[in-house]
């Protein structure tokens, strides 16, 4: 199943293009799914539809679906009230009640990803378009499953989940209480959970589309969102230029915005492939008003990123990380190496990346920007480095 995940500043319009991208599709004759993130029912509006927590079929071919962010709350705290109640008698606490519940920060995410992962290994659809929140906050939701994952395995690592059996015992020994079962066993299915998110994510038939306006506010958010994107290892497979004015319209108090736009859409198609969407003068409504947009289906693919070590051994003694960071700045660029991990932080995005395994007994040699690529330079260490004969 292919995924084209879409995003943009707020505001651009991203929500009408993934429900026109989702329509496009179905047209052609592809199983499509629209997920919806945002809380209104924005992506209902624009179809003509409602959508709801159950899928609605809006055109053959074509079905919208949008979670209940608190409903998944409930229904997960009710299962883990379910779990720990041994815990909770023994404190003599009362379970809470679903109705007096409402959703704490982070459980729309949590919702967003599920829902991802469900969509994404369901059989019935051979398409599967989301309409994620604004550039900076579906950044950090893509970076929220290998970021958690890291979290849970240094606050219950593998491997202590070995002893199960001997808990008792070396709790009365060490006279401190263990963790209980329930809690291994809901950290285990946590991490299962996000591992399925983040193969989805990393998945090679995965894509991203940015929408924008063509401004220099635009250009502006596209770069940064662009960057965000190629630290996740994801890159877009199209630029949507939203709400473009006709040319014919130069003149006037439009030549200057006129001028904006087409230097916008210069620039972009130097980087991107760039397909040009018209403003209707409104708001579009309803699969009419969404066809008429002319916004392209599923398409092809683009080529997979791949972060490459390349072998300069007998050149230079060293071997050579390639991360491709396209629109980065030298200033904006930090570098640690955390034992067997390297941070890399570029404009605000950070992200903790395990380094391949002959990495791992190198030392950090020095690194350099150079064509929007990222080459991190590692030298053998002696200690660690088998020996030629």
């Amino acid at each position: 199943m292919r995924t084209i995940l879409i995003t943009g500043p707020g505001g651009s319009g991203r929500t009408t293009v993934a429900a026109a991208t989702a329509l496009a599709a179905a047209r052609e004759g592809v199983r499509t799914l629209v997920l919806g993130t945002d809380r209104g029912d924005s992506l209902g509006a624009a179809l003509g539809t409602p959508t709801g927590p159950a899928p609605v079929a809006v055109a053959p071919g074509l079905t919208a679906w949008r979670p209940d962010a608190a409903a998944g709350f409930r229904d997960d705290l009710a299962g883990l009230q379910e779990r720990a109640s041994g815990v909770l008698d023994l404190l003599g606490a009362g379970p809470l009640d679903p109705e007096e519940l409402t959703p704490p920060p982070g459980a729309e995410e949590r919702a967003v990803l599920r829902a991802l992962r469900d969509a994404a290994l369901a059989e019935e659809h051979d398409l599967l378009v989301v309409d994620l929140p604004p550039a900076p906050r579906a950044l950090a939701l893509l970076a929220l499953p290998e970021e958690l994952r890291r979290y849970l395995r240094r606050l219950l690592p593998p491997e202590r989940q070995a002893a199960r059996a001997l808990r008792p015992v070396l709790g009365r020994l060490a006279g401190v209480p263990m963790p209980a079962e329930w809690l291994y066993e809901t950290a285990a299915r946590w991490d299962l959970e996000l591992a399925a998110v983040q193969a989805v994510l990393a998945d090679r038939a995965t894509t991203v589309r940015l929408v924008a306006e063509p401004s220099p506010a635009g250009t502006d958010a596209v770069r940064s969102a662009a960057l965000g994107l190629a630290l996740r290892g994801l890159r877009p497979d199209a630029l949507i230029a939203n709400r473009v004015l006709p040319e014919e319209a130069g003149g006037g108090w439009l030549a200057g915005p006129l001028a904006q736009q087409r230097k916008a859409v210069d620039d972009w198609g130097a980087t991107y492939g760039v397909h040009r969407v018209p403003h209707l003068g409104r708001d579009p409504r309803g699969t009419d008003d969404l066809a008429a947009l002319g916004v392209p289906g599923a398409g092809a693919a683009p080529a997979p990123v791949d972060w490459p070590v390349e072998d300069r051994l007998a050149e230079d003694g060293v071997l050579v990380w390639r991360i491709p960071l396209p629109g980065a700045a030298r200033e904006d660029l930090d570098l640690v190496r955390r034992g067997d991990d390297l941070v890399v932080t570029a404009a605000g995005f950070r992200r903790v990346v395990p380094l391949p395994s002959a990495l791992r007994r190198c030392r950090v040699a020095g690194a350099g920007l150079r064509e929007g690529e990222l080459r991190v330079r590692f030298a053998p260490d002696p200690g660690l480095w088998p020996r030629t004969p």
